[in-house]
């Protein structure tokens, strides 16, 4: 089967971003989606997700990343509308420090109910939150050369974003967990690499009439194609714990794009990693978070990550001048500097030693970014949003 891939503008972004919910008294994961989806009216901007106690907030098809994160805060004002008598909040990490997934409760849907039957236990752990990028690419071919350089840089969106130092009401040892619950997954986690789209094709139909998969979305890749939107979609991300964060991020992601493109135009054809560099740095990454240090060559040269971090933003300073990105990179220069938001909450639970401290934290540290910036960006026009079905995610 021979799969198309969409139309998009290129290098428009969009962002999905799974949340908790929770209970606001106890701060415990609530099995209350369908409850939120009832009120929402229809709105395109939230979204269920496979377990009842995530909802997902998405944005319309933006030109940049000052966008993601408006359209963002749209999405979440409605979420907060919609669950304000409900006795509900929410929480931007890519685990809950305490929950046990044995008691949650699949959202009732076909997609997801052969998400279950296919992969069993190991579906049963995907209670985790992720934030996804989408960047729109001119075709097939062009998406895979994009992906190719941008497997480069995985490792500097999972460190920025890490916040799943905690699981089941352990300290893990990691910055993200979250992550090595993908490995598990034939078609998750740790991407297959080809050099154009006939090759992705190959691959697609392949896994495709052996019964591997049943559609693009159970490619659950850090980074994939995607393409009835005709996008590349960067799902390497744990959810941050700010949509400042969430922008920044987008923001990063952008502008490695643009950079990228401009490489190919001058005749350069970007090439993967080879496969043992990208798994060792994701390790240390997900290991480490922004303390790692990175491999940055086959000769095996490493680097901190802050300093690759600051070297890559360095190499993007006409395009982060184009875009007036100045306040989104130093963001992420405070992040390598002092901590993830794994860092956050590892170093409130050693003050506190409760998890629901850690969980009331995150709550307050989502709304309380929301209320630090405008959102006159509601009393405009909605987000521009590309039609993407009533189909679960």
């Amino acid at each position: 089967m021979t799969l198309e891939f969409g139309k998009s503008h290129p290098f428009t972004l969009g962002a999905e971003l799974e949340l908790q919910i929770l209970n606001r008294e106890t701060y415990e994961l609530s099995s209350s989606s369908p409850l939120i989806l009832e009120n929402v009216g229809g709105s395109e901007l939230i979204k269920a997700e496979i377990y009842q106690s995530m909802i997902e907030i998405i944005t319309g098809v933006c030109q940049n990343a000052h966008q993601i994160k408006e359209d963002l805060g749209v999405a979440f004002s409605e979420l907060l509308t919609a669950s304000k008598n409900l006795n509900l909040c929410f929480a931007g990490a890519g685990t809950h420090p305490s929950a046990i997934y044995q008691d949650s409760l699949i959202f009732p849907c076909d997609r997801y109910q052969k998400v279950l039957k296919n992969h069993q236990w190991i579906a049963k752990r995907l209670l985790i939150f992720g934030l996804h990028v989408h960047v729109g690419m001119r075709n097939g071919d062009h998406a895979v050369q994009t992906t190719n350089a941008l497997l480069h840089y995985l490792p500097l969106f999972l460190a920025l974003s890490a916040s799943s130092p905690f699981y089941k009401g352990e300290d893990t040892n990691l910055a993200s967990s979250r992550i090595t619950f993908f490995e598990a997954l034939p078609t998750g986690g740790h991407p297959y690499t080809f050099y154009n789209w006939s090759e992705f094709n190959e691959i697609y139909s392949t896994l495709l009439k052996s019964g591997s998969i049943f559609s693009p979305k159970d490619l659950w890749w850090d980074i994939r194609p995607s393409p009835m939107l005709g996008t590349i979609e960067i799902r390497i991300c744990d959810a941050p714990g700010t949509l400042s964060e969430c922008g920044a991020i987008a923001a990063l992601v952008h502008l490695l794009c643009l950079k990228i493109d401009q490489e190919i135009s001058n005749g350069e054809n970007p090439k993967p990693p080879p496969d043992w560099l990208l798994r060792e740095n994701k390790w240390r990454v997900a290991r480490n978070g922004v303390r790692a240090e990175l491999i940055v060559n086959e000769s095996g040269s490493i680097k901190s990550l802050t300093t690759v971090l600051n070297e890559t933003i360095e190499s993007l300073e006409i395009h982060i001048q184009n875009n007036k990105y100045e306040s989104q990179m130093s963001l992420l220069k405070k992040i390598a500097l002092h901590g993830s938001g794994a860092d956050r909450q590892r170093k409130l639970f050693r003050k506190t030693e409760q998890f629901k401290m850690v969980s009331e934290s995150l709550v307050q540290e989502l709304e309380s970014d929301r209320t630090n910036w405008s959102l006159q960006r509601e009393k405009k026009t909605k987000p521009n949003l590309k039609k993407r079905g009533k189909e679960c995610a």
